[in-house]
């Protein structure tokens, strides 16, 4: 496991962020993102969907659960948050195996749904827009990733 952290100091700096990691992805990548509310979880899904070239507007899928965007590989973007205290399989291993990226907001509320390889995003307040985000690195893909970030 390898942890790496950076700081940002916009919005604009998060979503550049998340676009630059976007490059790096390959079908079937599993990013889980945690933080407060308000902490920018949403924005940082925003620049990954910029960096896979989806040209919709990204919200978050808080009463939906999941939203599929199209775009040079399918982002899967789920909030999980109702799911808290739930031991329903709403079909993960169909978008965790598939041939996108997928992004879990709340991701701890179904822990033992997630694939044991995944980038794990931490995003916490430093300021009113500065942000620090944590990512952790499980397995070796990520491992990589991270030194090429």
């Amino acid at each position: 496991m390898q942890a790496h952290q950076i700081k940002v100091a916009t919005e604009e700096e998060t979503k550049q962020l998340a676009a630059r990691l976007a490059g790096l992805l390959k079908p079937g990548d599993v990013l889980t993102l945690e933080g407060e509310l308000g902490t920018g979880k949403t924005t940082f899904t925003k620049g990954i969907a910029t960096g896979l070239g989806v040209k919709r507007h990204v919200s978050s899928p808080t009463f939906t659960i999941i939203k599929e965007y199209k775009g040079e590989l399918p982002l899967y973007h789920m909030d999980v948050y109702r799911l808290e205290n739930s031991e329903e399989d709403i079909g993960f291993d169909e978008y965790f195996n598939g041939n996108g990226i997928c992004v879990v907001e709340w991701a701890q509320f179904i822990k033992e749904f997630l694939p044991e390889e995944r980038l794990e995003i931490e995003i916490q307040y430093a300021g009113e827009e500065e942000r620090i985000i944590n990512f952790t690195a499980i397995g070796s893909h990520f491992e990589g990733l991270l030194g090429e970030l």
